[in-house]
């Protein structure tokens, strides 16, 4: 096995890890506080911790052309199973008009998430260009949107804790759940995936 398809397990491994305990801790406290943003954060953590599984997989063997397509495709699919989710929280929070409980702990778990996240996210597209694998590009997109949710989670459950604008927590939701289906639109379909 070579030196970046050691270095892809290993981004996965770490991923699958990182993002269970993230996911854990994320869902309980957004249960407790009700915001929608908070939860799908931590759905998204759980999504990314199966991207982390379907690599693991993909790079478990050397170039596999039919598991680097699978890949892609289960990665893809995850995106837009999140998109769904995320989205449907979201509006259901602003049809209810369902305000989250203020909470530290949100503004805590994005913090670290932005100081973990972008690491991860620049080791993974490094890799996937290095093993020019789209499957390890797609997973690379999910880390972003890990990114991108911390900058929303931040903002809406920042504002809503200092100013009370509590829509911004479901909007924010809603702004990812595009991102994601885009990302997982462009996936499933794309022939060849930048790297």
């Amino acid at each position: 096995m070579g030196e970046y398809h050691r270095r892809a397990l290993i981004l996965s491994y770490v991923t699958v890890i990182y993002n269970a305990v993230e996911g854990l801790v994320s869902v309980a406290f957004a249960l407790l506080a009700g915001s929608p943003a908070l939860l799908g954060f931590g759905i998204d953590s759980f999504v990314e911790s199966m991207s982390g599984a379907v690599m693991i997989w993909r790079f478990s063997r050397m170039d596999d052309a039919r598991r680097e397509q699978l890949a892609i495709r289960l990665v893809g699919i995850s995106l837009m199973v999140l998109s769904a989710y995320v989205a449907y929280e979201a509006v259901a929070a602003l049809y209810l008009r369902e305000p989250p409980e203020r909470s530290v702990v949100g503004l805590i778990i994005a913090a670290v998430s932005l100081l973990v996240m972008p690491i991860l996210y620049v080791a993974k597209r490094r890799t996937a260009t290095a093993l020019e694998s789209r499957s390890l590009a797609a997973d690379a997109k999910q880390t972003l949107a890990c990114v991108m949710l911390s900058v929303a989670l931040l903002i809406g459950t920042g504002l809503h804790y200092i100013a009370g604008v509590w829509q911004a927590d479901p909007i924010a939701g809603l702004l990812i759940a595009a991102f994601l289906l885009r990302e997982g639109y462009k996936a499933w379909t794309e022939e060849h995936l930048c790297c």
